[in-house]
């Protein structure tokens, strides 16, 4: 009986938890970054999709080394891995929660 009960915990638990799945989704521009609630606003290359992401957890790197988030308003083209998710923060619905966040200037930047 004991195990009958611990098993349907675990199903419960297992439904009550929302089934987001990871999107690698390559090269995005970003579009606006709010430092105050972290959040921030891409759209895939070259479908020009949007996504507002909650981006307060991720992992940011430039060229491989860990960097702030206020980093972030300095590029226009960013790599981002999220998860999605029907998430509302202040009463906006999130598209997801990003959770890896790199950044790869050119190496070549064109002269203005």
């Amino acid at each position: 009986m004991k195990i009958i009960g611990h098993l349907i915990l675990l199903l419960l638990a297992a439904g009550s938890v929302p089934a987001g799945h990871a999107v690698e989704a390559g090269m995005c521009r970003l579009l606006s970054v709010s430092e105050s609630e972290k959040l921030i606003l891409i759209s895939t290359i070259p479908d020009k999709t949007k996504y507002l992401l909650d981006a307060a957890a991720a992992k940011i790197t430039i060229e491989g080394k860990p960097a702030e988030f206020k980093e972030l308003t300095s590029f226009s083209i960013i790599r981002v891995k999220w998860n999605e998710s029907n998430d509302k923060r202040n009463g906006i619905r999130l598209d997801g929660i990003a959770v890896e966040i790199e950044i790869d200037p050119p190496k070549n930047p064109q002269p203005q």
